[in-house]
């Protein structure tokens, strides 16, 4: 692969910075642009454009294509602009695919919430086997890093990066669908189609659903034959993962149809039983996913990577029997609170500290569904935690899960969620 004109790096986040090295490594000659439509644009060996002058660049050619990082919506007008230019647009995913596909097996998978941690356990599950399994995409390396240094390779993928992946894997699978980044999307209908652009293709690909897909109509119709399904667990294999489970640290039942789900997918790619059962005892609970500590006699759940109010149910059924104040609310992206709201009091929440913007929804729905909790309704997440000290004798856990996107107020996830155990420790330690 040789490219004849420059090329413009749209973001300049992890993958960019992968591909800027990707493209350098290949070709030290070559032109690279970057933009960003916020924040520092600093990748050595690069020359700013500003977003403001992108849609001038493009209709003045001066670069022959765009790599998008996975964080810009590929529904932005100006790659209307690029395709009417004929300029394509790629991204670090799809230039793995052109380099390094051939000859490898591509395992992927995606879902709204749990392919990290279903992806994780692949890895582990492939590794004990003595299968040589590399994994990239949202957890591990970007994909062009990883590059051809394993026979097998896991992607977790997210839906911007489903949207336009332009190759085939020989496994893919869908761990559940529910409403999620729609502000990117541009709507929920979008949002499903460009998730479930990894199995509704031609392709006699297998695939595997967790629990939370099975029955879904819209997953049902993008598997298009069943007969591409692999095979259900027998009672033996469910019996030995979820005894597995059970001992490990997967909280939660959730993380049990997870341990199922990477099974079915570890087990069709040549894992042995005892190598999907030592990929779950070797399991660590991913960063800000359930992440627990202590002080002063108080548990903090860190579950910052939360963004659905799925994913907070989730968190909360792990934490059955216990009085929990949850902190939740974040940025904006059209979430549907009312059944978690009507769910509060069933999983023993008895304080809850509403997060701006969407936790004034939250909270008027957990006013109206369940009024003999405690609501807060907080500025930033250092009031919310210097509040709840005020109320400690109403919980014995202390749950950060927004069920949304930390950008109003954090960089990411793991920013808001860093600076939750810090002030835990602070305020309560």
């Amino acid at each position: 692969m040789r490219f004849e004109e420059p090329v413009l790096l749209y973001g300049a986040g992890r993958e960019a910075i992968s591909t800027a090295a990707f493209l350098k490594a290949r070709q030290p000659d070559l032109k690279l642009y970057v933009t960003v439509d916020s924040g520092q644009a600093d990748i050595p060996g690069t020359e700013q454009i500003a977003a403001d002058d992108l849609g001038m660049a493009i209709r003045d050619h001066r670069f022959g294509l765009i790599v998008k990082s996975p964080g810009v919506s590929r529904y932005k007008p100006v790659f209307d602009i690029a395709r009417h230019s004929g300029i394509p647009v790629t991204s670090n995913l799809n230039l793995w695919g052109a380099t390094y596909r051939h000859g490898r097996t591509v395992i992927a998978i995606t879902g709204t919430k749990g392919k990290s941690t279903t992806a994780t356990l692949t890895h582990l599950m492939l590794t004990r086997s003595g299968i040589d399994a590399g994994l990239a995409g949202n957890v591990g390396v970007a994909p062009l890093d990883i590059a051809d240094r394993h026979p097998v390779v896991i992607f977790e993928l997210s839906s911007y990066q489903t949207a336009d992946m332009n190759f085939l894997p020989d496994i893919a699978a869908v761990t559940n669908l529910y409403p999620e980044h729609v502000d990117w999307h541009g709507s929920v209908e979008r949002y499903y189609a460009d998730k479930l652009h990894l199995i509704d293709r031609d392709g006699s690909f297998p695939v595997a659903l967790g629990a939370g897909a099975k029955g879904n109509a819209l997953v049902a119709h993008a598997v298009r034959d069943h007969r591409r399904l692999l095979r259900e667990l027998t009672p033996e294999e469910l019996a030995a993962i979820d005894k597995a489970a059970i001992g490990s640290r997967l909280k939660g039942s959730h993380n049990v149809d997870n341990a199922r789900l990477a099974a079915q997918i570890a087990l069709a790619a040549g894992a042995s039983l005892e190598g999907v059962v030592a990929g779950i005892t070797a399991f660590v609970p991913l960063p800000h996913r359930l992440e627990e500590h202590q002080f002063g006699g108080t548990i903090f759940v860190n579950d910052s990577i939360s963004t659905t109010p799925e994913a907070t149910k989730a968190a909360l059924a792990a934490y059955k029997g216990f009085r929990i104040a949850l902190i939740a609310g974040g940025h904006e992206r059209e979430q549907d609170y009312t059944e978690l709201a009507s769910l509060l009091a069933g999983y023993g929440v008895t304080t809850l500290a509403c997060l701006p913007v969407t936790g004034a929804r939250l909270a008027s729905a957990t006013i109206a569904a369940a009024p003999h909790i405690t609501v807060l309704a907080e500025p930033d997440l250092a009031s919310a935690m210097h509040t709840l000290s005020g109320y400690s004798k109403q919980f014995d856990a202390v749950i950060l899960s927004p069920g949304a996107p930390s950008y109003n107020q954090f960089k990411n996830f793991e920013e808001r969620g860093v600076r939750f155990v810090g002030l835990a420790q602070a305020i309560f330690g």
